[in-house]
């Protein structure tokens, strides 16, 4: 049925263009109507792209739903509007139409300054999200990825707290400046490969080891950024402080699955000699991310600031799955199977991660709409006063701290699996996150949920309205689900991963 749409396409445009379409709407006189054509927008957007997963063939491992248009040509560098995906990058896609109803949903009462600005601003973003994780020519990929920042940059800076302009300066200075050494590599290898920017094409580019190393690097330090990994990192968490409660949610729910993309769909099928002469380097940085992050997130007192260090921990247990690849494979077995573990938990904690990480911002968001602080210590007692409300904090906490039947527990345990095969002492590592993400995580609930009522703000709370219970119950069920049953997202994936990974194991592995 689907088979002649440009599905990719209208999942792009549809929210970008329906963005201009909401600031149209004019200011704030016009704010319902803003938020209904934003929630409107929305919702066709996520719709259009469910024939995405529904005509996915999960059996192939090549790009599907193409597009391939001529843009244009400068001197012999010839560009093209190319876009498809694979099972990596269709979750993805998902889950960014799929939040950007949550976030429009989640800010229907509480934006009342620039409510059409604010709404559009999150539906281009999300057309422009969709764009990277579709685009299969390197500039195209480069254009969706930098424009995807001015948004954002509006989002904390409009706004955000009182710091929003430092902390915007900040987000945009360190993305930004890792980005252009992405750009210095694309052009490199465009002009190695006849002009040509085209991803798959430049996948089999031959490359000396020196100059994988010199790429490797580059897109390194655009990807490290964006993740971010330690010691890149310190913009997240004042990006999240200072973003309102929307922003939070996309850029730790999609943004940092970005850079974790990159890896995947880059560097390591690109540069894969390089990745293995680095692979030490990427597994020291993960687990620092891990383990030692994950203390700094220990001593927050700032709610935001805590669930932002909880994000970095976690996402190095994507890193983690991607390059334990190098550790586990024997070139005598040629078993793959443990690979493809890996790299699957990874893209599933990507996934998990999304939805747990935009759950527990919104929990906060709902707190924060009421008092107006995110200090641990203003709070106490909230379940005596917010039962409902605690019920659902609680669930998410308990999924943050990877507690098994929630989705936090797959993706984690599937790479602790990995980890294991590599070296126990990587598995042990990796695995302390259950503890530490445990004892932050409790220590949270505890000090703001549990106990006596501790002041008369608190005494004075009303649990969460028919809107709040919306969006918190959809992400509870999302997070139970996969938590429960994650073969959906298993399968979709599967031969994608393993195509990538006899891809980047070429020669070693017989075809």
């Amino acid at each position: 049925m689907f088979e002649s749409w440009p599905l990719l396409s209208l999942v792009i445009w549809t929210p970008i263009i329906g963005g201009m379409l909401v600031l149209a709407t004019g200011g704030d006189k016009n704010a319902t109507e803003a938020r209904v054509l934003a929630l409107v927008i929305a919702v066709i957007t996520f719709a259009l792209s469910i024939p995405l997963y529904t005509e996915f063939n999960s059996s192939s491992g090549s790009m599907q739903f193409i597009e391939h248009h001529e843009w244009m040509s400068l001197g012999k560098m010839r560009f093209y509007y190319h876009l498809g995906i694979d099972g990596i990058a269709l979750p993805l896609i998902i889950l960014t139409t799929f939040m950007t109803v949550i976030i429009v949903i989640a800010g229907w009462e509480v934006i009342k300054f620039k409510a059409a600005q604010y709404m559009a601003a999150f539906l281009i973003m999300s057309g422009l999200m969709v764009g990277v994780f579709s685009a299969l020519d390197g500039a195209l990929f480069y254009v969706f990825w930098e424009a995807m920042l001015i948004p954002m940059f509006l989002v904390i800076g409009v706004w955000g707290g009182p710091n929003r302009v430092y902390a915007t300066i900040k987000f945009f200075l360190y993305t930004f400046l890792g980005s252009v050494f992405m750009l210095v590599a694309f052009i490199y290898m465009a002009n190695k490969n006849g002009g040509s920017f085209e991803i798959l094409e430049l996948h089999s580019l031959p490359l000396t080891k020196t100059e994988q190393m010199y790429i490797f690097i580059a897109f390194l330090l655009a990807f490290s950024v964006k993740v971010p990994m330690w010691p890149v990192h310190t913009w997240l968490p004042d990006a999240h402080v200072e973003a309102p409660t929307g922003g939070s949610v996309v850029l730790a729910a999609i943004m940092l699955k970005l850079g974790a993309y990159g890896f995947l769909r880059f560097s390591l099928p690109i540069t894969p000699d390089a990745s293995q002469e680095l692979a030490w380097l990427m597994i020291t940085l993960s687990l620092i991310a891990v383990v030692y992050i994950g203390f700094v997130a220990l001593v927050q007192k700032d709610m935001k600031k805590l669930i932002a260090y909880s994000s970095i921990s976690h996402m190095g247990f994507v890193t983690l799955g991607f390059f334990i690849v190098w550790s586990i494979y024997d070139p005598q077995t040629q078993d793959v199977k443990m690979i493809i573990t890996g790299i699957n938990g990874a893209v599933v904690q990507m996934i998990s991660h999304g939805f747990i990480s935009a759950a527990m911002f919104l929990v906060v968001g709902v707190m924060y709409d009421r008092i107006h602080s995110r200090q641990i210590a203003d709070y106490g007692g909230v379940a005596n006063t917010m039962p409902t409300f605690a019920a659902f904090a609680v669930l998410f906490a308990m999924a943050n701290a990877g507690l098994p039947g929630t989705s936090g527990f797959v993706g984690e345990f599937l790479v602790i699996l990995a980890a294991f095969k590599a070296n126990p002492w990587f598995a042990f590592l990796a695995a302390s996150t259950l503890i530490i993400g445990a004892a932050y995580t409790l220590w949270m609930v505890k000090r703001v949920f549990f106990g006596e009522v501790a002041n008369e703000k608190v005494k004075n709370l009303t649990d969460i309205n028919s809107r709040e219970f919306f969006f918190l119950s959809v992400l509870a069920v999302m997070v139970l689900f996969f938590g429960l049953y994650p073969a959906p997202l298993l399968e979709v994936m599967d031969e994608s991963v393993t195509n990538l990974v006899r891809h980047i194991l070429q020669p070693k592995i017989p075809q």
